[in-house]
């Protein structure tokens, strides 16, 4: 969204990085030295790539900043009104944030903001590069077996991440831990650290590997190459979906289900602008044009639509920890079309 050109004075960049999301690049700035957001990143580009969008973080506390000055510049949007009250998205929030957009440059002014580098920004790029260019923008997991992909969609707390660690730990090709952008049937990993717990999945692979600690209280970091000890995949197309709702009280199963049934929870759990609720962005990324933003909303579902309707759909409620019905999930997934 195009500021009125006023003189924005910044202080000076200190660290900068070409982030590598496969498709997407965006450069990272800072007035910091080390700026602790570079830490959800794994793969970086070489520092002349061309960029699709650039994020200049500014911490208010390492450099004197005229906030006076910064406000009369702020966006008008919601997005940015939110960030002036501490609020960043969902349950994400902290000290105030000042955002002044300048065409594909956004500057940020505030403190601790590694906080909302991974928790808005990069959700928000993924959206606007996936309506640019006609992909799907989901929030999924995804790994690669014989004969194809499969993404893994559920709540949140809902078991994905253990599904995925023990398929690929069991041999499955890691793909992507939480974003994936899709065009027709192929899906295209989106790479980053995996931050992992200390649980009864996690902690031998937290010990085996020496991971470090996160910035966050309580989790742990590393790529997904060296927790599971093979390359990534890039893209794949996609074979099964798998939605992933682990509930141990209920009766465990792993069942097929019609792509009508699968696509109601697709549409509320996996669409990245209803599941991070970007939909106030999204309106402004379209200049509030109410036609453009119905025009792709509705190429959306369409074709997440299709998605589902090439691929097998599957319910998930087992242990994947138990080698036997993990063995069995996996071969399922792997069989062929009878």
């Amino acid at each position: 969204m195009l500021q009125p050109a006023e003189t924005l004075s910044t202080p000076d960049i200190r660290s900068s990085v070409v982030i590598d999301l496969n498709l997407l690049r965006f450069r990272l700035s800072s007035n910091l030295e080390e700026f602790p957001a570079r830490s959800y990143f794994t793969h970086f580009a070489d520092d002349n790539t061309p960029v699709d969008f650039e994020l200049r973080c500014f911490d208010i506390d390492h450099d004197t900043v005229d906030i006076s000055s910064i406000r009369r510049l702020v966006d008008t949007t919601v997005r940015a009104k939110r960030f002036t009250k501490g609020y960043y998205r969902g349950p994400y929030f902290g000290d105030p944030v000042y955002l002044i957009t300048r065409d594909r440059v956004f500057y940020v002014f505030g403190r601790s903001l590694e906080k909302i580098v991974w928790p808005y920004f990069v959700k928000y790029l993924l959206s606007v590069y996936a309506a640019e260019n006609s992909y799907l923008d989901l929030k999924a997991g995804g790994f690669v077996l014989a004969g194809g992909g499969t993404l893994l969609f559920g709540q949140t707390g809902g078991g994905k991440s253990v599904f995925l660690a023990q398929a690929c730990m069991a041999g499955a090709q890691f793909l992507t831990n939480t974003h994936t952008l899709v065009k027709g049937s192929v899906a295209y990993a989106v790479p980053a650290a995996m931050r992992v717990r200390r649980d009864v999945c996690f902690s031998e692979l937290i010990d085996r590997h020496e991971l470090p600690r996160h910035i966050e209280e309580g989790e742990y970091i590393s790529s997904p190459e060296v927790l599971f000890e093979q390359p990534a995949a890039d893209a794949t197309p996609v074979r099964n979906i798998v939605i992933v709702n682990t509930r141990p009280e209920a009766p465990s199963g792993f069942s097929r289900v019609d792509p009508d049934t699968a696509l109601p929870f697709l549409e509320q759990f996996g669409l990245g602008v209803t599941t991070y609720g970007l939909k106030d962005d999204l309106i402004a990324h379209f200049d509030y044009d109410l036609q453009r933003y119905a025009k792709h909303y509705t190429s959306m579902k369409v074709n997440l639509s299709h998605l589902c309707g090439n691929a097998r759909c599957y319910v998930s409620n087992v242990n994947m920890m138990d080698v036997r019905v993990r063995a069995s999930v996996l071969s399922t997934l792997s069989a062929s079309d009878s």
